[in-house]
């Protein structure tokens, strides 16, 4: 059985109502919302904290083990006849430098910038196009989120690209804007790909079950196209266009548990008349995915 459908089996049981179950999570030092508590049992969302789950099944007074083994069920993200995409072992949100090449450069940059709300957003969808130029280089990276708040009084969201040099080129911002941005460029001479963050600003303040659109666009995007989710998303879609004069052999989506973790191969893809192509998943748990390409 999926979690949601245990946890609603469970909760009817009880005959608690949401407001009962999140008083007397509260009263063990556990913030939950009633909203959070809907979403879960109807499959919108999951929980991060496995103790929250634990006080849970303590509540409801069901076995030990009955809800949060439910927790590492993977939740496939699949290609047409390929496999599903790997989640990472379990863990916090705040444990997403896994999913950095260099987990102290993420810590610098995102510690200056306000991420007091991300972890209260749930991300329905993510849209990237990945554009190279004629001379095969990257040329920008737009990017469309859907976004529904899972709590009250949130206003911005935080996000981290790899970008060539020290700045963004922060650009094309839509139904948001521009606040504090941070950017290290690569240590060294050897020509790497920096890190750069920066917090997007609603153009509304959200309360539970509200939803955020945000564009943005960076005009200097690293090299090589990878998506890192350090939380899921329910629908994901990237395009990768190249220059119609200089196109690849060959084309791939991929998926890897983390920053240094070997890459597998999820489907060939097509490449179109339009010199474009894309890797669309549904139900993307915590990990990394991309696309590679063969040049002849």
């Amino acid at each position: 059985m999926e979690f949601a459908g245990a946890l609603r089996q469970a909760i009817q049981a009880s005959g608690l109502t949401l407001e009962r179950i999140r008083h007397r999570l509260a009263l063990r030092g556990l913030t939950v919302s009633v909203a959070s508590l809907s979403y879960w049992q109807r499959g919108r969302s999951r929980p991060r904290s496995r103790a929250v789950v634990a006080t849970l099944e303590e509540i409801l007074h069901v076995p030990a083990g009955t809800l949060t083994a439910l927790l590492d069920d993977p939740v496939p993200a699949t290609a047409p006849g390929r496999g599903a995409l790997p989640p990472l072992p379990p863990g916090p949100p705040e444990s997403a430098p896994g999913l950095w090449a260099d987990p102290e450069r993420y810590a610098r940059v995102v510690g200056q910038l306000d991420r007091s709300g991300d972890h209260r957003l749930e991300r329905l969808s993510v849209h990237d196009v990945y554009r190279l130029g004629p001379d095969r280089r990257p040329r920008s990276l737009a990017v469309r989120e859907v976004l529904r708040a899972t709590g009250d009084d949130i206003d911005r969201v935080v996000r981290v690209h790899p970008v060539r040099g020290a700045e963004p080129g922060l650009t094309g911002l839509r139904y948001c804007r521009s606040g504090r941005v941070r950017a290290e460029a690569a240590a060294g001479r050897d020509g790497g790909d920096g890190l750069a963050g920066f917090e997007l600003i609603f153009d509304r303040v959200l309360a539970a079950g509200d939803t955020a659109v945000i564009e943005y666009e960076l005009a200097r995007p690293g090299e090589g196209y990878e998506r890192r989710f350090p939380r899921p998303v329910r629908d994901y879609l990237a395009v990768v266009q190249f220059h119609t004069e200089t196109l690849p052999a060959r084309c791939y989506g991929y998926a890897r548990e983390g920053a240094g973790a070997p890459p597998r191969r999820l489907a060939e893809l097509w490449i179109g008349s339009s010199g474009s192509a894309h890797l669309a998943l549904g139900d993307v748990r915590r990990g990394i995915v991309g696309v590679e390409w063969e040049w002849d």
